[in-house]
């Protein structure tokens, strides 16, 4: 009799290496020169090359914009996800798809998610919906579309595949602001989506939870279990940076004019005086994180053509265009109008073929 293996089998590289590796594939066919994409994620050819090399997350959310705008694609994670083969989530995948309900699948995900992802956190709310919402750790949320327009595309589609079924979501909202090609996210999942929102959620109907899975195995979902529950307990949580963390909870709150410290002390948990003195401990202060988060997230949305001024302004937590021009002065030296038109002319839009 063959014996089983006593240990877990060895992890995959983890889904955001896979995301990297997807998009270099991308960006070859597409015939961009990748050594300079990759230089500038701070990556190699060597990682991408070995399906076993591990990626920061920063550095892969980095180059996956560095190629979202090279080729352009302003829907990159998106249309990743479309060809993305489940299956090569490994390990993961296996113990959601032997579940017995989708609810039981996406509670091992929800547990499991950090043995090869761990920049993001999913949680299971079941109430007047069946709600799986992700959260960020580690890592600024405000960098990053194209890695959480994947994973939700991914998720639908495994949500799919596992139930055999057409499954939709009811309801969908993300962080990031909408794009001019946002339809079609919308599309794909039957719903119109939130965008700007406070959280990066998916929602099913209520009732989806019970939809039994046309691969159960409960005697293999046992076994993967064991060699989840394993790796998990090998695997070192890393301390979240408390700047990831002050950028997170200002990404929800400066829609809605909020993102003073006191309101972030609150949202993470903390006193105002603990926050500054975490702060000061790394050589950092709450402002200076706040002006640095704005400027970049202001020329982000500048290189959108679809988000106004105004728009813009509203989403970086000024109550008048005014107020924003007099700061983004400060801050690049020029007004929003003359930066968007020096985007504008160093990124041309593509010729139609």
């Amino acid at each position: 009799m063959r014996r089983l293996p006593r240990k877990p089998p060895a992890m995959p590289p983890g889904a955001s290496g896979t995301i990297a590796r997807l998009a270099a594939v991308r960006a070859s066919e597409a015939g961009l020169d990748l050594a300079p994409l990759l230089r500038k994620a701070d990556l190699t050819e060597a990682q991408i090359r070995d399906r076993e090399a591990r990626m920061e997350v920063a550095d892969q959310i980095a180059f996956l914009n560095l190629v979202a705008d090279a080729l352009p694609d302003a829907l990159l994670g998106f249309h990743l996800a479309q060809g993305f083969e489940p299956r090569e989530a490994g390990l993961l995948y296996f113990v959601l798809a032997s579940s017995a309900t989708l609810g039981e699948a996406l509670a091992r995900g929800e547990r499991y998610s950090t043995i090869t992802n761990e920049s993001i956190r999913f949680r299971c709310l079941e109430g007047s919906d069946f709600c799986i919402s992700a959260s960020y750790d580690g890592v600024a949320r405000h960098t990053d579309r194209h890695q959480i327009e994947f994973w939700v595309t991914t998720l639908v589609r495994i949500c799919q595949a596992v139930t055999g079924t057409g499954l939709r979501p009811v309801r969908v909202s993300l962080a990031h602001p909408r794009c001019g090609a946002s339809g079609e996210l919308e599309a794909f999942f039957g719903c119109e989506i939130m965008f700007a929102a406070d959280r990066d959620e998916v929602a099913f109907a209520r009732g989806a939870s019970q939809l039994r899975l046309v691969g159960a195995e409960p005697y293999l979902n046992q076994l993967l279990v064991r060699y989840c529950e394993e790796a998990l307990a090998h695997r070192q949580n890393p301390v979240s940076p408390i700047r990831a963390s002050v950028e997170n909870a200002l990404a929800a709150l400066l829609p809605h004019g909020g993102g003073r410290a006191s309101e972030v002390a609150r949202t993470l948990g903390m006193s105002e005086r603990t926050l500054a003195r975490r702060l000061a401990a790394e050589n950092l202060t709450f402002l200076g994180i706040r002006e640095d988060m704005r400027t970049d997230l202001a020329q982000h949305y500048l290189a959108d053509p679809t988000l106004s001024v105004s728009r813009i302004a509203w989403l970086l937590g000024f109550q008048e265009v005014s107020a924003f021009t007099h700061a983004f002065r400060r801050w690049t030296g020029h007004s929003p109008s003359r930066m968007r038109s020096e985007i504008a002319t160093q990124n041309p839009p593509a010729e139609s073929p």
